[in-house]
């Protein structure tokens, strides 16, 4: 399968997933939980989530299991809306980017008031 035919798959999928996780109900993930990314294999099999939680550590870790739990549902969901021979297993994982860079940004921030 081409590479640009897999990235339109990775939108396709990052674009239905948030949907997705919008509208669960486990009280481990939090409202300002956003799918960030999605990396599928060649094959399609698999799916790697990647989602940004903000929060402590022990904030994102009840999100991922969260997440986890309910990666069925996920998967079932993300079948009805999305025409593929397979639906991907669903991996998560959580993206620092988004802290980085609110990070990156504080201190430049900080240095611009000295």
């Amino acid at each position: 399968m081409s590479q640009i035919r897999i990235n339109k798959i990775n939108d396709q999928i990052r674009r239905e997933l948030g949907e997705i996780v919008r509208g669960l109900k486990d009280s481990r993930i939090p409202l300002m939980t956003s799918v960030t990314g999605v990396e599928t294999t060649g094959d399609l099999r698999y799916a790697k989530v990647f989602v940004s939680v903000m929060g402590g550590e022990d904030v994102q870790k009840k999100a991922l299991d969260g997440l986890k739990s309910a990666a069925g549902y996920m998967r079932r969901e993300l079948g009805q809306k999305i025409d593929l021979r397979y639906t991907p297993e669903l991996l998560f994982a959580i993206d620092h980017s988004i802290e980085n860079g609110a990070h990156i940004n504080k201190i430049l921030h900080e240095i611009d008031k000295k």
